[in-house]
């Protein structure tokens, strides 16, 4: 087993180097590898050669100096170069792998060394055509130039090139196999993580709502992974959301559907009477079902772009207040003692009707879960420019399990199922606001009671999304 995944992890980094982006991208790599290391190879090889050169130079000048001296003092010893024993110059001349040639300083140039009689052209042409190069100096007694000294050198000094060649090549070499290496690991590291994340995208594609990228990646690429398994995750959510929208929609309007089809079918079958407590309760049942597709209706215009804002500069506490009347019958005939803390202006540019609609959802989700005899604070203040409105009770609370959903579509906790209800009014209360690009936020502590925020932008920042 161990063998068959090191042999499957060993063909999957290789299909990522075979792929064509791993391929591309190794090719590039190792262009730019085989450039780079041409580019230096040949800068050092022509650097060293010249510095070589140079300094090969500088040392057979400086022989010449040295030949040249030796020479002097022979021409000094003997009074002229008739009769000077050059032999000494020409010792240092064949320690230096040169051959000497002295001339002096007549009008013709004759050749005093190797001897008078070799003619000019002879010596000048051994010179001129030694492999190594030609150096000269000048030979001066007491301050006069009496002649001039030639080495001519046999062959180059190529020994200090073989070993800087052997070296700047060797080095070269290295320098190759290294930036192919680093090539190779830096195509897998790039491409790994693309292999995966098109083999996850491929797998969710066809219903496989587990696969995730799930891979370390450099950067972006980490960045993108990340995106798509967000995404995955979302994607999943937004099914369940769905599937359990369904599930929600058909539970809340089967019950007012069977009892208005039992009813009817009663009516129909003469198993009761038409009487006036028959028709009201089937009546009821059609308020029931109509509030439901209220609901869902509101929320569907929420929702969608279609939701028509007419945005003026209004008072939120005063529109706090008027949602407040609306909502008091209710409030009242759940047995809630309400408080309020709406004296000051509270400047703001948004549709009042639509804010109406929001605060009085809010009120009307506190008098459903609410008990008798709980209290309901409304108040509005203006906090850093923004305006804020909080419908706070003193309620049962909500579980922290089920806060983080409290303004999902059809959401209702395990507590609240038993209260009637489509769980659809926050959810509304929360589109309403985010298209006055407000926000609103639920606050339940572990004591009990619960906090619902509105969060407006100041009257100076506009609304979030108007539309006409």
């Amino acid at each position: 087993m161990w063998a068959t995944g090191w042999g499957g992890r060993v063909t999957g980094e290789r299909r990522q180097l075979t792929g064509p982006l791993g391929r591309r991208l190794l090719a590039a790599f190792v262009l730019v590898a085989l450039s780079s290391v041409a580019v230096l190879t040949v800068a050092a090889l022509v650097g060293t050669a010249r510095g070589l050169e140079s300094a090969h130079r500088g040392e057979r000048q400086q022989a010449a100096g040295r030949v040249a001296a030796a020479a002097g003092d022979a021409y000094a010893r003997a009074g002229g170069w008739s009769g000077a024993d050059l032999s000494a110059a020409s010792a240092i001349a064949d320690a230096v792998g040169a051959r000497l040639v002295v001339r002096d300083s007549d009008g013709d140039g004759a050749m005093v060394w190797p001897g008078r009689g070799m003619g000019p052209g002879m010596g000048g042409r051994n010179g001129d055509t030694a492999a190594g190069g030609v150096v000269e100096a000048p030979v001066v007694v007491a301050g006069q130039r009496v002649g001039t000294v030639r080495l001519a050198f046999a062959t180059a000094a190529t020994g200090g090139e073989a070993v800087a060649w052997s070296w700047v090549i060797g080095a070269a070499l290295v320098a190759l196999a290294t930036a192919l290496a680093v090539s190779g690991y830096v195509s897998r590291r790039l491409t790994r993580p693309l292999v995966g994340l098109a083999g996850a995208a491929r797998r969710f594609a066809a219903g496989d709502r587990d696969a995730r990228a799930r891979c370390d990646a450099p950067g972006e690429l980490g960045e993108v992974v990340h995106a798509f398994d967000t995404m995955a995750d979302e994607v999943v959510r937004a099914d369940a959301v769905r599937q359990r929208l369904a599930a929600d929609v058909a539970h809340e309007l089967r019950t007012p559907l069977a009892a208005l089809q039992a009813g009817l079918e009663e009516l129909r079958d003469g198993l009761h009477a038409p009487d006036t407590q028959r028709l009201a309760a089937l009546h009821d049942q059609t308020l029931r079902l109509g509030r439901v597709v209220q609901d869902l209706a509101e929320l569907s215009a929420a929702e969608s772009a279609t939701l028509s804002l007419h945005p003026v500069d209004i008072d939120l506490a005063e529109v706090a207040r008027a949602a407040l009347a609306a909502q008091r019958p209710q409030l009242d005939a759940a047995g809630l003692h309400v408080d309020t803390d709406l004296a000051g202006p509270v400047p703001v540019r948004a549709d009042p009707h639509r804010i109406h609609q929001a605060i009085g959802n809010l009120l009307a989700n506190a008098a459903r879960y609410c008990r008798p005899g709980d209290r309901v604070t409304v108040r509005a203040h203006v906090e850093d420019s923004a305006a804020v409105l909080e419908v706070a009770d003193t309620g049962p609370g909500i579980p922290a399990e089920d806060l983080p959903h409290v303004f999902d579509r059809l959401w209702r906790g395990r507590h609240a199922r038993a209260v009637a209800g489509s769980g659809i009014g926050l959810a509304v209360v929360r589109e309403l606001v985010a298209a006055h690009g407000g926000t609103v936020t639920a606050d339940s502590p572990p004591a009990g009671g619960t906090t619902l925020t509105i969060r407006l932008p100041g009257p100076g920042t506009g609304t979030g999304r108007a539309h006409n």
